[in-house]
């Protein structure tokens, strides 16, 4: 039997989430070993064109150029995969879209020769495609990488986890770092799936997995504001920062 081919493309973003692949130690020659990796610029110097079985694509849509590579990618996969907080929902870049300038006056202001670059809002893929899977993190999480290629191997659905980061905290017994030490943890709106990565360091969740299923971020930004006493501005950073394209979030920024 044939091995699914595998190609890894990557659009605006830190390419964190590809780094994450390379650094899956433990698990890399296994599951190396059961795909057929044709395109992966980061890893390989020899790529070769799709179709593909499977693709992942890492960050935001953010110019014309990255929308018709990615309108080719999506015909050429048979499955797509949206990898990591960019392309699930625009994630850093998507900050741009409400800082109150121009794309031409943000091009000016970071860049000191201005190329033909004809940018536009940073959009998360599916905007633009259909999308299939969705991991989520900033950078993604390298255990839900794994358990969707055995997933796809077994052509089965992969079960990801989209209750709230709190569900986590409680199941590895953290405290809450919101009602004990005032922290502005987005836990409670945002989707599970990082094992509670930062509470359990003691970092209040950043919200870079995009809204849990049922959240309530309107509530979540007026409890920052009415009782830790943050800032409108502190408020809607919060909400903006990795997942302000999704209606859940944007509720949240626009609550005060």
């Amino acid at each position: 039997m044939a091995k699914p081919t595998v190609a890894f493309f990557k659009f605006s973003s830190c390419a964190g989430c590809q780094l994450s692949v390379l650094n899956l130690e433990p698990v890399l020659l296994d599951v190396v070993g059961a795909i057929d990796i044709r395109y992966f610029v980061m890893a390989k110097r020899q790529n070769f064109e799709g179709p593909y079985t499977i693709g992942f694509v890492e960050g935001a849509v953010t110019s014309p150029k990255e929308l018709l590579e990615l309108k080719k990618i999506r015909e050429e996969c048979s499955i797509l995969v949206a990898q990591g907080a960019c392309a699930c929902h625009g994630g850093l870049p998507s900050i741009k879209n409400y800082c109150g300038m121009t794309q031409r006056e943000m091009e000016e202001r970071v860049y000191s020769e201005l190329w033909d670059l004809k940018s536009f809002p940073a959009q998360g893929i599916d905007y633009y495609v259909k999308v299939d899977a969705y991991l989520r993190g900033c950078p993604m999480d390298k255990g839900e990488f794994v358990e969707l290629v055995k997933s796809a191997l077994k052509g089965v659905s992969p079960l990801f986890r989209y209750h709230s980061v709190c569900n986590e905290c409680k199941l590895k017994e953290n405290s809450c770092l919101l009602l004990t030490k005032g922290v502005p943890c987005m836990g409670s709106v945002t989707a599970a799936g990082c094992d509670a990565l930062c509470p359990s360091v003691g970092r209040g969740c950043e919200g870079c997995r995009g809204p849990a299923s049922d959240c309530n971020a309107a509530s979540l930004a007026k409890t920052f504001a009415a009782e830790l006493g943050l800032s409108k501005d502190d408020v809607v950073r919060k909400f903006r920062k990795y997942a302000g394209n999704t209606p859940e979030f944007g509720k949240g920024a626009d609550a005060l």
